[in-house]
């Protein structure tokens, strides 16, 4: 599966992304946001994608690669729709950009094409999003896609994260 914006092309990611998925999910920038284990070499990435690629294999997830269109071979984030509601109406969105990208438009790109590919392909009714409160760029983005923060709702286990939601009647 594979989407085109302007800019990028966001497609599925295999093995010979391993060099790439490391020195995203490894970035301290971005794990300053972010709770998980993040790879150590090539072998700690090169498992993630197996276990991605088994994921969407079986509908768990869609996650996805962005490049640049002139540099398709290079990943420079990833996005991905997860944590589907068991009656496949909602998921949730992630995202991850390398720092040296941000404040350019591109994550916007990506997130405009992941919603409309969950609203208008897999029918979902609602998309979240889970932030780290003190991420003001992730913040600025979902607010610019018209999500809304919902201040009732928490992430489970993780309480220093805001939840986001976009559902497909927004105002």
């Amino acid at each position: 599966m594979k989407l085109e914006t302007q800019r990028l092309v966001v497609r599925e990611i295999n093995e010979n992304h391993v060099e790439d998925i490391l020195k995203i999910r490894s970035n301290e920038i971005i794990n300053r946001f972010v709770r998980r284990n993040s790879p150590k070499n090539n072998y700690d990435a090169l498992q993630f994608i197996l276990t991605i690629k088994e994921r969407t294999k079986n509908n768990q997830t869609f996650y996805w690669g962005i490049s640049l269109k002139d540099q398709p071979n290079h990943l420079i984030g990833t996005i991905c729709l997860w944590n589907f509601s068991e009656d496949r109406k909602v998921a949730e969105v992630g995202y991850e950009l390398l720092p040296e990208y941000h404040r350019q438009g591109l994550m916007s790109e990506a997130l405009a094409a992941v919603t409309d590919f969950a609203f208008h392909k897999l029918h979902l009714e609602e998309v979240i999003a889970m932030t780290h409160q003190d991420n003001e760029n992730s913040k600025q983005l979902l607010l610019k896609h018209h999500f809304i923060l919902e201040e009732g709702r928490k992430d489970e286990g993780v309480p220093e994260n805001i939840v986001f939601s976009l559902r497909t009647f927004h105002p």
